[in-house]
């Protein structure tokens, strides 16, 4: 996952797994995603490889930001992920796998497909039927609405539905 400017999102869906998959030996590990702390925050930063600063994002009061770790290991983030609960949907700010999962030495697949859904999940509980929506680079709206199903709504805006997030949440969270 790459940085983002004001026109849009930017990662890539490398694959849509049950979990996370190790790339190397193929076995999957199921993981837990939680409210990302102000202690944990401290590590992602520029100096070790994050893009994006989180330690700003954890700042503002609208948004919740949540950390992808596998299970029985809290202390290795894979991914972060900051969500704004609207009225009727959830809203995508920002996305990013851990430094060791970008690239094609990345070492788990599936953590943006994971974040992704835990979005679609938290709109459902928090009545928005599922619906997600960001904003996309433009070279990206095809992968999005090939991976993920979302639905281009012109401009850069895109939109994850019900239907697509049943889905994804399906795939993920049993």
């Amino acid at each position: 996952m790459k940085k983002r400017n004001e026109k849009g999102l930017e990662f890539e869906i490398d694959k849509l797994t049950n979990s996370i998959e190790n790339v190397k030996s193929g076995d999957s590990f199921p993981t837990e995603i939680s409210l990302l702390t102000k202690a944990e925050v401290k590590r992602l930063t520029k100096k070790n490889n994050w893009q994006f600063n989180w330690v700003n994002e954890l700042k503002i009061p609208t948004r919740e930001v949540y950390k992808l770790t596998i299970s029985n290991n809290p202390a290795i983030i894979q991914g972060v992920i900051s969500l704004e609960v609207k009225t009727d949907h959830v809203y995508m700010h920002l996305i990013e796998s851990a430094p060791f999962n970008i690239g094609k030495n990345k070492t788990y697949l599936g953590v943006p497909g994971n974040l992704v859904a835990f979005a679609c999940k938290l709109s459902f509980q928090r009545g928005g039927e599922g619906y997600v929506s960001f904003l996309s680079k433009t070279k990206l709206i095809e992968h999005y609405e090939k991976s993920l199903g979302a639905i281009h709504f012109g401009g850069h805006n895109m939109v994850i539905t019900t239907e697509v997030a049943l889905i994804l949440t399906n795939k993920y969270f049993k």
